[in-house]
C-alpha cells in the first residue's frame, strides 16, 4: 500500500531535481510516521490497544520471516541443481542481474541480501521502534521503500532519489552497527567478524551494509563482494574478509541461521532499552505531596 501511495506521488512530483525529489521523501515518509503518531495516539488511554497496535506494526514492517523464505527457497532449488528456478528467484530477494550468475554466484547474491537484510528489515527497524513507538517503526521501512523504489543512481533517480539515499543512510546507521556487533556475537567466529569488519566495512561503498556484510562474511569465513551487476550495470567491489573462503550453495542455510541469531537478538536488546527507558520515565515523573 505504501509503494503504491509513493508511486502516485512521484507520479506528480516527479522533476530530475533534489529539491522535488526531497518534497517526495518528506511526503512519504512524513506522511507515513504522522499516520502511526496518529494511530498511537488515538490509543495511549488503553494499555491492551496500545501493545496490540505495535504488535500489528511491528509484524508488518519487519521482515525477517519473508527474508529466509526467499532465501531458502533459492538455496534449496541451487541444492537440486535447478539452477533456471533460483534465477528466476532470485529477483524476490534482490536487484542482481540473474542470468550471468552460476549456482555459487546465486549463492554468493543471496548471502549478502540475507546479511544486508537482516539491518535493513529486521534490526533498523526494531531499533527505531524502541526510540519512537509505532511512529518509528512506520517512518522506518517508509524510509528503507523509498530508498528502494529511488534512492539508485539511475538517469531518472540520481538527483530525484537523493534525498531518499541519505535519509536511508541515516536512519539505517544505527541498526547497521547493531546489526554488526550482534552478528559478531551470534556467529561461529566472533574474533573473524571483528577482524572482518574493521579492517573492510570502510571499503564497501555503503555506510550501512559495509560493517553488516564485512561481519556476517567474517563469523562465517566467507569472502564477499567482487563483481556485481544490477539491471544492466556492472560494479567492482572490494572483497569483504578477503581471507575467507568462496561462498558455496550450503552457506545460505548458514546466513539464515545467522540472521533468526540476530535477529532474536536484536528483539530482546530493544525490547529492553525500551523497558528500561519507560521505567526511568516513570521514576523521574513528579509525585504529588499529600495535604497536611
Amino acid at each position: 500500500m505504501f509503494g503504491r501511495a509513493a508511486g502516485a506521488v512521484e507520479r506528480v512530483l516527479w522533476r530530475d531535481h533534489r529539491g522535488w525529489g526531497a518534497l517526495h521523501t518528506a511526503l512519504c515518509a512524513g506522511g507515513a510516521a504522522a499516520l502511526g503518531a496518529a494511530a498511537a495516539r488515538a490509543v495511549r488511554t488503553s494499555p491492551v490497544a496500545s501493545a496490540a497496535l505495535t504488535g500489528v506494526a511491528t509484524w508488518a514492517v519487519v521482515g525477517g520471516t519473508s527474508l529466509a523464505r526467499e532465501a531458502r527457497t533459492i538455496g534449496r532449488a541451487l541444492e537440486a541443481g535447478d539452477v533456471t528456478a533460483a534465477r528466476a528467484r532470485l529477483p524476490h530477494l534482490c536487484g542482481r542481474d540473474p542470468q550471468a550468475l552460476d549456482a555459487d554466484g546465486i549463492a554468493r547474491a543471496v548471502v549478502e541480501s540475507v546479511a544486508e537484510n537482516t539491518s535493513d528489515a529486521v534490526v533498523g527497524a526494531l531499533v527505531w521502534g524502541a526510540v519512537a513507538g509505532v511512529p518509528g517503526l512506520a517512518g522506518f521501512r517508509a524510509v528503507n521503500t523509498l530508498d528502494a523504489m529511488v534512492g539508485h543512481k539511475s538517469s531518472r533517480y540520481r538527483r530525484f532519489g537523493w534525498a531518499s539515499a541519505r535519509l536511508d543512510d541515516l536512519a539505517g546507521w544505527p541498526g547497521a552497527r547493531l546489526t554488526a556487533v550482534l552478528a559478531a556475537a551470534a556467529g561461529p567466529d566472533p574474533r573473524g567478524a571483528l577482524r572482518a569488519w574493521r579492517a573492510d566495512a570502510d571499503r564497501h561503498p555503503s555506510p550501512n551494509a559495509g560493517p553488516v556484510e564485512a561481519s556476517f562474511a567474517g563469523a562465517l569465513g566467507v569472502r564477499m563482494g567482487g563483481t556485481l551487476s544490477y539491471g544492466g550495470r556492472v560494479e567492482h567491489r572490494p572483497v569483504l574478509n578477503g581471507a575467507g573462503r568462496a561462498v558455496r550453495v550450503g552457506d545460505i542455510e548458514r546466513a539464515v541461521r545467522l540472521s533468526r541469531r540476530v535477529s532474536w537478538l536484536a528483539l530482546g536488546t530493544c525490547a529492553a532499552v525500551k523497558l528500561l527507558c519507560n521505567r526511568g520515565i516513570r521514576s523521574n515523573r513528579p509525585t504529588k505531596g499529600r495535604r497536611s
